[in-house]
């Protein structure tokens, strides 16, 4: 049976995009406390099934793909510029394809707005109305209103028409920024992009014996299987290590471990395989927020995630990928890499930063390690110190040396050279991500 915050999540996915909802509005149609309405909203609004503006309300939107996230809707747009609704507040749900620039004549102008688009642009009032009727929303700067005529057709049309008091090029710059950390965050692979969804998981109970743990892992060779209630709420995990040495009459729940630990769909990727190295586990239950079980993520899940997300090109940069392209191979020594200290590695002194250098030395003893033995590696501790500042400009020369391997660690210590001098010395112990 489903719990009162469920029903409240199911409710709000049924209503129809841009219906605006409230907590009283939830509280009253399902019969619940105003506090659990509030809570459920808040985890739709976690979920991007709702989004809450100032002065509007909060109203159901559109949940965005992850191939689309880099398209903003009419709602977030809002948000960004800090803008006030003028007119066709019931179209702040949709999502914007383009923005435009009004910075030439109408006409011109025209050439490059069709339906979805944003214009942005000052008091130019016949452009106003002209880009409503093409099917663009608007975007005024500078803080000016729009004209009552111009404020009717935008709610005919549920077109929005904002006012931001920033202006035109301060905007372009916001709307810019807002879509690039998206890019980034669309290549970031979150546990909810690899796990195997509760519908195709094999589940035990906790009433369940042994006998059914045996039979399902000589079906499916797994070693490790979720435990939950019969209301779906994960209360355990076992494994074949869990059930050596027990009769086929022994209960589940007498030889399960409880509390195992699990991770969220919106838990990233690394984060998740690090902690699987960290506690030594193939098997990780994914759940929901109130504690249902969603899924099961896997080693085997982790390692193929980390290969792909390799391969795919990259369309957002972190500062980790800036550091990362002034990289380069020196030949004849695979290993050491070679790099030349740009603005974005600097410190507020103009000299390398550590946190860059640390990045280079993590990848750097990565790949030596790879090439060593191949698997993927996750630095644990690190220990850096600068015999002198490194200018601006300067080429520096990073130099991995494997000191010891074990199955589970490796310890690499590093010499970083400039023009034949020793800048700075390094140790990274490295956590094995094995098969």
């Amino acid at each position: 049976m489903s719990t009162k915050h469920e029903q409240i999540l199911r409710h709000i996915e049924e209503l129809a995009v841009g219906e605006k909802i409230s907590v009283r509005q939830i509280a009253r149609a399902l019969s619940v406390s105003e506090g659990t309405a509030y809570r459920a909203i808040k985890e739709a609004e976690n979920q991007k099934l709702v989004n809450t503006i100032e002065r509007v309300g909060t109203i159901r939107i559109e949940k965005k793909k992850k191939e689309n996230i880099e398209r903003l809707t009419y709602a977030e747009v809002l948000n960004i510029v800090d803008g006030l609704v003028l007119g066709g507040r019931g179209g702040l749900h949709k999502t914007l394809t383009k923005f435009v620039i009004g910075a030439m004549q109408l006409d011109d102008m025209m050439r490059y707005i069709d339906a979805g688009s944003l214009l942005i642009v000052g008091n130019r009032l016949k452009a106003h109305e002209t880009a409503l009727l093409a099917g663009a929303a608007v975007l005024v700067t500078g803080g000016f209103d729009a004209s009552d005529d111009v404020k009717k057709l935008a709610d005919e049309l549920e077109l929005p028409v904002i006012s931001t008091s920033y202006d035109t090029f301060t905007v372009a710059t916001m709307l810019n920024r807002a879509i690039y950390d998206q890019l980034i965050e669309k290549e970031i692979l979150l546990v909810e992009d690899i796990l195997t969804p509760l519908e195709n998981t094999i589940t035990l109970h906790t009433k369940d014996r042994v006998a059914h743990f045996n039979e399902a892992n000589r079906k499916t060779t797994h070693a490790g299987y979720p435990v939950i209630e019969k209301n779906g709420k994960l209360v355990g995990i076992v494994t074949s290590h869990d059930v050596i040495g027990k009769t086929e009459d022994e209960l589940i729940e007498k030889v399960m471990t409880r509390n195992p630990i699990s991770v969220t769909g919106k838990t990233s990727v690394a984060s998740a395989g690090h902690s699987m190295i960290w506690e030594g586990i193939d098997l990780m239950p994914v759940e929901t927020e109130n504690g249902m079980l969603a899924g099961i993520i896997s080693r085997q899940d982790v390692l193929k995630a980390f290969q792909m997300a390799q391969r795919q090109p990259h369309q957002g940069e972190t500062i980790d990928d800036i550091v990362k392209t002034q990289m380069k191979t020196i030949e004849n020594k695979s290993s050491t890499v070679e790099f030349t200290v740009v603005p974005q590695m600097t410190n507020q002194f103009g000299s390398l930063s550590y946190g860059a250098l640390t990045t280079i030395m993590a990848d750097a003893g990565s790949r030596a390690i790879k090439m060593k033995k191949r698997g993927e590696s996750v630095p644990e501790s690190i220990s850096l110190y600068f015999i002198k500042h490194v200018q601006l400009g300067s080429v520096i020369i990073v130099e991995p040396r494997i000191l010891q391997m074990t199955r589970r660690f490796v310890k690499v210590d590093f010499e970083i050279q400039s023009e034949g001098e020793l800048i700075a010395k390094g140790m990274i112990m490295y956590q094995l991500f094995d098969k």
